[in-house]
């Protein structure tokens, strides 16, 4: 069975939430789980799913129209919930073991980098850059654990990695939707809503890299 067959099956179930969950709590350590993906592919069965069942009579769509809001909301607050819950664990692990994940990390320049830019900005209370590496490849384990190795308090990490997770949650299960709506539960559909996805990530990289641009210059 294909992914979205896997999660069609799992459509309207409470295990759907439990896989979404596991694999974005994982995501943190293992920043090759496409966690994305399976957020956007299971919005996407479900808006496209209810979508077909629509098609079949005022009664079906009055019934599963109204179902939209309430299992993509819970898609989201899933999936925030889930990603808070990564970052945190993340967090004290980095915290407790700081010196060994200090090494880790000085054994990388662009990992280090990004901790001091992440010290930096969440000094200044500018720590739009956590919801920024929430996009970027492997910039919400960066940020996880450079906040712990940091020592950085979770009064300055915390509202931020909450706010984070809820925007990335969002507009993943956003894309998956109107995907679903537009194409159906269909590869296609999954398939453009992962590449917006990866078009965000792009853009959050670039973002997150223009202050050391202008401190070049």
């Amino acid at each position: 069975m294909t992914l979205l067959e896997n999660l069609g099956s799992l459509s309207g179930t409470p295990w759907v939430y439990l896989v979404v969950s596991l694999s974005v709590v994982l995501d943190v350590f293992v920043p090759i789980l496409p966690s994305g993906v399976l957020v956007i592919a299971a919005a996407t069965t479900a808006a496209g799913t209810s979508t077909a069942a629509d098609a079949v009579g005022a009664v079906g769509a009055s019934v599963h129209g109204g179902a939209h809001p309430a299992e993509m909301l819970s898609l989201v607050l899933c999936a925030a919930c889930a990603s808070v819950l990564g970052d945190m664990v993340a967090y004290r692990l980095a915290w407790r073991g700081g010196d060994r994940f200090d090494r880790a990390i000085g054994r990388s320049r662009r990992l280090a980098a990004a901790q001091k830019r992440l010290g930096a900005a969440l000094t200044r209370g500018g720590g739009g850059i956590v919801v920024l590496a929430r996009f970027a490849p492997a910039g919400r384990s960066v940020v996880s654990l450079g906040a712990g190795v940091a020592h950085r308090t979770v009064r300055e990490f915390l509202p931020w990695s909450a706010l984070a997770g809820l925007t990335w949650a969002a507009y993943s299960v956003s894309l998956g939707y109107f995907g679903g709506q537009w194409l159906g539960a269909s590869w296609v559909s999954t398939g453009l809503s992962v590449v917006a996805l990866f078009a965000a990530g792009s853009a959050a990289v670039f973002l997150m890299r223009r202050p050391d641009r202008r401190a070049a210059h």
